[in-house]
């Protein structure tokens, strides 16, 4: 059974940091590149950070550059989030998307984990 499990929302001031995490079984992770998107109220959803399956490479939304880090760690079938110097506009829905490096319709997608960041 495919799962992706996101953790680690909550409630967090303004300048906190949070780690999510995105738990992956029933597929052969280390073949899947992860992205992390988000859904704030009333807001397309936004790209937010993605990383290549072997974790080589990479890339960030302008909006968060300097602030977040994807990483991720194949052994534990996880990817991670770090975010720091969090602001009231990163609250969102944060999902994790996996997505096979060669057949993109290949691609499985998390239930969602909500950050709010409000003093």
């Amino acid at each position: 059974q495919v799962q992706l499990v996101e953790s680690g929302g909550g409630l967090v001031q303004p300048g906190g940091s949070l780690i999510l995490s995105c738990a992956a079984s029933g597929f052969t992770f280390s073949n899947y590149a992860v992205s992390w998107y988000r859904r704030a109220p009333g807001k397309e959803r936004e790209l937010v950070a993605a990383v290549t399956n072997l974790g080589g490479s990479t890339n960030y939304a302008d909006s968060v550059k300097g602030r977040f880090t994807i990483s991720r760690d194949n052994a534990k079938n996880t990817v991670y989030l770090r975010m720091n110097s969090l602001k009231p506009e990163d609250t969102a829905v944060y999902y994790c998307n996996a997505v096979h490096k060669w057949v993109a319709t290949n691609n499985y997608w998390g239930q969602g984990t909500q950050v709010t960041v409000s003093s």
